[in-house]
């Protein structure tokens, strides 16, 4: 009898051995080239985004001089909810990244997406 994983690890395999016939160019030059193969830009927006509104969260709580744990008790989220966000492990509810921000004297605002772009790219740069 078939062990549950044998048709992953088959898959698997046999990724590996397209890979390995393609040589390098098996991934793209680039991490950008594979994400954009990878995914839609949509996606890639949306995950920007993300990224570039956690950054500034982690920012504007560094500039006040508040812990996590600080935040925690002035917010009412959690630590290790805020730490998550933070690291961009978590994609938070949208009330829970209000309840984040009015303690640091910041809110969300709807802005055209030029204003976002010049925020992932000063990121970047950063």
């Amino acid at each position: 009898m078939d062990k549950p994983y044998e048709k992953e690890l088959e898959q698997a395999k046999s990724n590996l051995a397209d890979i390995k016939a393609r040589g390098e160019d098996a991934l793209g030059e680039t991490w950008e080239d594979l994400r954009q193969e990878l995914f839609t830009p949509e996606q890639i927006a949306a995950s920007n985004l993300r990224v570039a509104m956690m950054l500034e969260l982690a920012k504007a709580r560094a500039e006040k001089g508040i812990s996590q744990k600080k935040l925690e008790e002035l917010s009412g989220v959690k630590q290790p909810i805020i730490a998550r966000m933070e690291k961009g492990y978590t994609s938070p509810q949208l009330d829970t990244v209000l309840k984040v921000l009015a303690p640091l004297g910041k809110t969300l605002a709807v802005v055209p997406l030029a204003g976002i772009r010049k925020i992932i790219k000063r990121q970047r740069v950063l």
